[in-house]
């Protein structure tokens, strides 16, 4: 294992990456608990949602007493992001099983992707992600829940802060261009802009506004 991990750098990675999810999971599993949600319905949520953000989401908008319609609603436009995601990674880097693949997408299963130049790599950097991720979320939501709400905010640790900086270092190889760094600087500007005034998660969406700047000349 620690052969693969020194010549592979993509296993690395992504093993790095597994790191700072068991422990995200791990505090998620503890909050779902700490806000009432039953342990088969978190167990339930990991399986059918994967999707932390949403999670995290739909866990504090119920402890706050809010409808499941609002939460859905929530959810949805949270994960609306997807939909340029799978435009990004197109159908030759899910292949054949689309339903599956579509599933396992993240931001760190399709960043992961896209900084690969070779089809092949792109769709094992995929494919890898996404399945590890998949398999230490559920597994350390599990344990969290079980373990009750000792774990307490992951924020407290600063362990949010791990993805975040994840994407940025996937992010950087792939700014090559003027035009993508206007998109990236201009979708970064919106996103800080909207913070202050929209709910966690949904300034992500606003970021995408900054693709209207790819097409102007410097």
């Amino acid at each position: 294992m620690r052969s693969i991990l020194r010549t592979d750098p993509i296993a690395r990675d992504v093993a790095a990456l597994c790191t700072a999810t068991a422990v995200v999971g791990a505090s998620f599993g503890a909050i779902a608990t700490a806000n009432g949600v039953p342990f088969v319905q978190i167990v339930a949520m990991n399986l059918f949602v994967f999707a932390g953000g949403s999670q995290f989401l739909a866990v504090g908008l119920a402890g706050a007493g809010a409808t499941a319609a609002a939460i859905v609603v929530a959810g949805l436009l949270l994960n609306a992001r997807h939909l340029p995601f799978g435009l990004a990674i197109g159908n030759e880097t899910l292949g054949r099983h689309r339903f599956i693949g579509s599933h396992l997408m993240t931001d760190e299963s399709v960043a992961f992707a896209i900084a690969q130049d070779d089809p092949v790599r792109r769709r094992r950097a995929y494919w890898l992600t996404g399945i590890s991720l998949y398999v230490v979320w559920n597994a350390s939501s599990a344990a969290g829940a079980l373990a009750g709400s000792a774990l307490g905010d992951p924020s407290v640790y600063g362990i949010d802060a791990a993805f975040p900086a994840a994407l940025l270092a996937l992010t950087l190889p792939s700014l090559k261009d003027a035009a993508s760094v206007r998109v990236s600087l201009a979708g970064a500007a919106l996103a800080l802009i909207a913070t202050p005034f929209l709910p966690a998660g949904l300034p992500v969406l606003v970021a995408l506004f900054g693709l209207m700047f790819a097409g102007k000349r410097s």
